[in-house]
């Protein structure tokens, strides 16, 4: 049983995902945050395949942070995730943020990406 926050959270995700929706020409980058740890995946929902995920458990991501869990964390998980989309082509992607509030670690996540160059 889920608690009420997560519970509003999970509600608000499927809101979100009534009018978003990936597709192969821009795929959905989704996020899903806990408190010890950050992952993202890159989703085509026209062909229901997960194009590339990376988290913060990840070796190459997990070996230049002290934390999985904080702001630090979250915009280098963001810029690698958008160097390796980048050498896979993709260039566009659709951000879901979970149904989380736009702030924080989602933030600086969806910041690092743009910046390491990410279409959202």
């Amino acid at each position: 049983m889920l608690n009420i926050k997560e519970q509003k959270r999970v509600f608000r995700h499927e809101r979100i995902r009534d009018y978003l929706v990936g597709t192969s020409s821009r795929p959905r980058l989704c996020v899903h945050r806990s408190l010890k740890n950050i992952q993202a995946q890159i989703i085509d929902d026209s062909n229901n395949k997960i194009l590339m995920s990376l988290s913060t458990l990840t070796k190459d991501v997990k070996s230049k942070i002290k934390s999985g869990g904080n702001v630090a964390a979250a915009g280098i998980l963001g810029e690698a995730l958008a160097q390796e989309a980048v050498k896979k082509g993709i260039k566009q992607v659709a951000f879901d943020r979970g149904g989380y509030l736009y702030h924080g670690r989602i933030k600086a996540f969806a910041e690092a990406a743009r910046r390491a160059g990410l279409e959202f």
